[in-house]
C-alpha cells in the first residue's frame, strides 16, 4: 500500500504575554500509515528538534471551536484582526502557548483530509493485510 505524507513549514508564535510572542519555525506532518496522528516539529536552539504528535481530529476541532484537555488543548479566535488557532501544549518540562495562522492550517488539513478522509483511517492500518499474512501461515 503507498503511504501518503503530507508536510508544511510555517511560522508559529510562542506566546509569552499577552503583548509579546517570539517566532518558532516549525513543520505540520501527517503520514497516511498513522491515519489518525498529526505530528507537529518544533525547530528551537536546542540539540534536536521537539516534535508533538496528537489526534488529528483534535486539530480539525480546534479550527472552529475549543477542544482538548490534559497535555493538548486547541482553540480558534483572532489576533490582531486575523484569524489564528492557539495551542496549548502541557508536559513536565513546561506548558507552552502557541498561535498558529488559521488559514495555513486549515489548508493543510484539508489537504490529510483528502489524503484519508474522516471514517477510513481504519482502513490504512493495515491491520486485514496483517491478520492474512499471519493466518496463511
Amino acid at each position: 500500500m503507498q503511504h501518503t505524507v503530507v508536510e508544511r513549514e510555517l511560522e508559529l508564535r510562542l506566546v509569552l504575554s499577552p503583548e509579546r510572542s517570539v517566532p518558532v519555525p516549525a513543520r505540520l506532518g501527517y503520514r497516511s500509515d498513522d491515519p489518525y496522528a498529526v505530528r507537529i516539529t518544533f525547530h528551537i536552539d536546542s540539540a534536536y528538534p521537539v516534535e508533538w504528535t496528537f489526534a488529528r481530529d483534535l486539530l480539525v476541532e480546534g479550527v472552529f471551536r475549543p477542544c482538548g484537555h490534559g497535555d493538548v488543548r486547541v482553540w480558534p479566535t483572532k489576533a490582531d484582526g486575523r484569524g489564528v488557532v492557539l495551542l496549548a501544549l502541557s508536559s513536565p518540562d513546561g506548558d507552552a502557548l502557541l498561535q498558529a495562522p488559521a488559514p495555513q492550517v486549515s489548508a493543510w488539513l484539508e489537504r490529510t483530509l483528502l489524503a484519508v478522509p474522516p471514517g477510513a483511517e481504519g482502513g490504512r492500518l493495515g491491520i486485514d493485510d496483517a491478520l492474512d499474512d499471519l493466518l496463511a501461515r
